[in-house]
């Protein structure tokens, strides 16, 4: 099983990326599939979250209106479009794959990418 996040780097405020993660090793398109985040010397957040086969759409409060998760269940990817960037979307962000099967939750991160916003 793998999840690669790629797509990160440096950018100004205001400024945009688009965040892929490509998934292997397991079937896609039965998954829940999410972005977290984490800044230093803060606990891991969810951001934004896309159910089978992408009905349902949640998004972190501090993200609403600004970023845009999707899912291509032919490509087996996750993406998050990320706009009008601010200094405190500084963090590391991880795809996260998730489904529950009976009494048995399986779940899988990728090792994250980089984003950092400033000027």
């Amino acid at each position: 099983v793998q999840l690669v996040e790629s797509g990160g780097g440096l950018v100004q405020p205001g400024g945009s990326l688009r965040l892929s993660c490509a998934a292997s090793g397991f079937t896609f398109s039965t998954y829940v599939m999410s972005w977290y985040r984490q800044a230093p010397g803060k606990e891991r957040e969810r951001v934004a979250r896309i159910t089978i086969p992408g009905g349902n759409i949640n998004y972190a409060d501090s993200v609403k209106g600004r970023f845009t998760i999707s899912r291509d269940n032919a490509k087996i990817t996750v993406y998050l479009q990320m706009s009008s960037l601010k200094p405190e979307d500084t963090a590391v962000y991880y795809c996260n794959a998730r489904t529950v099967r009976g009494l048995s939750q399986y779940e899988y991160w990728g090792q994250g990418t980089q984003v950092t916003v400033s000027s």
